[in-house]
Parts: structure tokens; sequence; C-alpha cells
């Protein structure tokens, strides 16, 4: 490969990354390189934070199960058995939202 080629390969290559990492930015995959460090959007989640995000995953999963087992329970005349069956979904979804919140290595805002 000669030096021409060499330095071509390498222009294209310096193009493409420009190119790839432009449109990370444009679909918000990429902090953008003027907006480092400024703002709130990059810090640490607070503790509580943390704590009412964990207790509006645990709540909104219970309330949206419990709201599904009783219509489908009142619909089909099936009292009390369906509403059981989602308060058991319902909390299971719950812990499985905050697992993937605060699992191994997803803690919010770490890397």
């Amino acid at each position: 490969m000669s030096d021409d080629d060499a330095a071509r390969k390498s222009k294209k290559d310096s193009s493409f990354e420009q190119r790839l990492r432009a449109a990370r930015e444009r679909q918000g995959l990429e902090p953008r390189a003027d907006a480092a460090g400024k703002g709130s959007g990059g810090a640490a989640p607070t503790a509580l934070g943390v704590g009412m995000r964990v207790g509006v995953e645990l709540v909104s999963a219970m309330v949206v199960a419990v709201a599904i087992g009783w219509a489908l329970d009142r619909w089909l005349h099936t009292r009390p058995v369906l509403l059981i069956v989602f308060v058991l979904l319902g909390g299971a979804a719950g812990i499985a939202n905050v697992w993937r919140l605060m699992g191994p290595g997803r803690m919010p805002g770490t890397k």
C-alpha cells in the first residue's frame, strides 16, 4: 500500500468517525461537546431521587395491575380470582423494574 493510499484511507476513516459522532449526537446517544459539564443533566442522582423513583416504580406497577385485575374480574364475573393473579403479577413487575433500575452495574447516572 502506498503512502497516498494510506493517507486517503486515514482521511476516509476520520470522516466516517466525524459523521458517526454527529449522528450519535443528533439521536441523543452521545453528549454534545459544547454541553459537557454544564447543567444538571449529567449530575449523579441523589439518594432522595433514587428512592422516589423506586417508590414510583413499585406503586405504579401495583396500581396498573390492580386496575387490570379488578376490571377483568368485573367484566368476566370471576371475583376475586383475576385480582389476586394480577396483584402477584404487578408485584413481580414492580420488583423487576426496581431490579432493572438498581441491579448490579446499573445505577442511574453511573457508567
